[in-house]
């Protein structure tokens, strides 16, 4: 099943502050700021003026500072724009040099979508559970796998299989034009949910369904990105990508890899390994 006929997160005309126009409303207790636009466009011009750093990306962006704002301030350290400047900085040593992706990496607070017990562990280069034996990703290779989908071009409309807690499809909604995410265990489909839904992200649609299956329904897509390793990539999500689109994904059992596989004509793909990678297993219907 799919969320048809609903749009989450929130439209963007939900998201205008009403106190602006005169109207009142109670202070929730978190409350973030994700200047989107803004900060994809101060991105794209620092691709075309020769790389400035991330830092620099975000302060044209106007997001050099945490976009949270929260009234607890025992969690401040967590929000600080050091804390994730440290760990986008780890990510480039790593090899990540996409400027857009990693200014995402830097704007979305990856402590709201991990257990209040592990928030300690929120920028520290790993992957943490989240329940239902599923895991958010460590930062590195959701800027690696991010970067490489999006090296074949400008990302318009983008596929996630495993929406899991909620934070690639946040780091995806900065780098893509549409982002659609499905995931196949009902309770991590509501925390992503949960997770999102402060954020006020405007192109995200989430859904609950097989992510094997895809979304035939709003394809072509210009990339697809899998948040889990199966045998082999589906064939369906192989002919979900529109020509010129590239697929990322973890593939193998116990020794898994990073596949591309680029669509170059109707009936044609091509593949490429990357690297050594290790994700939870994909599977198939919904729980």
């Amino acid at each position: 099943m799919t969320d048809k006929g609903s749009r989450f997160p929130l439209r963007l005309s939900s998201v205008v502050d009403k106190s602006s126009r005169g109207e009142s409303r109670s202070s929730p207790s978190v409350h973030t700021e994700m200047p989107q636009t803004a900060m994809k466009n101060a991105a794209k011009n620092a691709l075309h003026t020769g790389g400035r750093s991330t830092a620099s990306v975000l302060s044209a962006a106007g997001v050099v500072n945490s976009p949270i704002r929260q009234e607890n301030t025992s969690a401040i350290p967590l929000v600080s724009a050091n804390i994730r400047r440290a760990m986008v900085a780890r990510v480039m040593d790593q090899g990540v040099k996409d400027s857009l992706v990693l200014a995402a990496l830097e704007a979305i607070p990856r402590h709201m979508f991990i257990e209040s017990g592990l928030a300690s562990q929120a920028y520290i280069d790993a992957s943490l559970p989240i329940g239902h034996h599923q895991t958010i990703s460590k930062p590195y290779i959701v800027a690696r796998m991010i970067e490489i989908m999006r090296s074949g071009g400008e990302l318009g409309r983008v596929l996630e299989i495993g929406t899991g807690c909620g934070y690639q499809a946040a780091v995806l909604s900065l780098v893509a034009r549409d982002v659609y995410s499905i995931e196949r265990i009902k309770a991590l489909h509501e925390l992503a949910k949960n997770n999102l839904r402060p954020m006020r992200i405007p192109n995200i649609r989430l859904h609950y369904g097989d992510g094997m299956l895809g979304l035939p329904q709003v394809a072509p897509f210009d990339g697809i990105i899998l948040a889990a390793a199966g045998l082999e990539v589906p064939q369906a999500l192989l002919e979900q990508l529109t020509i010129g689109g590239r697929l990322i994904a973890p593939v193998g059992g116990g020794r898994q890899v990073l596949q591309l596989i680029e669509r170059v004509a109707k009936l044609e793909w091509k593949s490429s390994i990357l690297e050594q990678c290790h994700f939870v297993p994909l599977r198939q219907g919904m729980v």
